[in-house]
């Protein structure tokens, strides 16, 4: 696991609270490309830059921008946020 892979503990806060809309085509796993895009956030690093054991860049940006239009974000973050604050107490 990398440093800027998601814990155990925060993995298991967050996952109920992804959209699981069936598509197609089966979805990339969720876990990993969240693990992408944190590392480029946490990094600073350009997209292009994306460890191939992320999978492929396009599939971690495009997530990342359409679960920004669909304010995923902030739903996970107030729910890490929360757990985090549960278990620090």
């Amino acid at each position: 696991m990398s440093r800027y892979d998601l814990t155990d503990f925060e993995w298991r806060a967050i996952e109920p609270l992804l959209p699981n809309k069936p598509r197609g085509v089966p979805r990339v796993d969720d876990r990993r490309v969240l693990n992408g895009i944190f590392w480029v956030l946490r990094s600073g690093a350009p997209w292009r830059d994306l460890p191939e054991r992320y999978g492929p860049r396009t599939t971690c940006y495009n997530r990342f921008v359409r679960w920004r239009k669909a304010g995923v974000w902030d739903r996970l973050m107030d729910a890490i946020t929360k757990a985090m604050t549960a278990r620090c107490r």
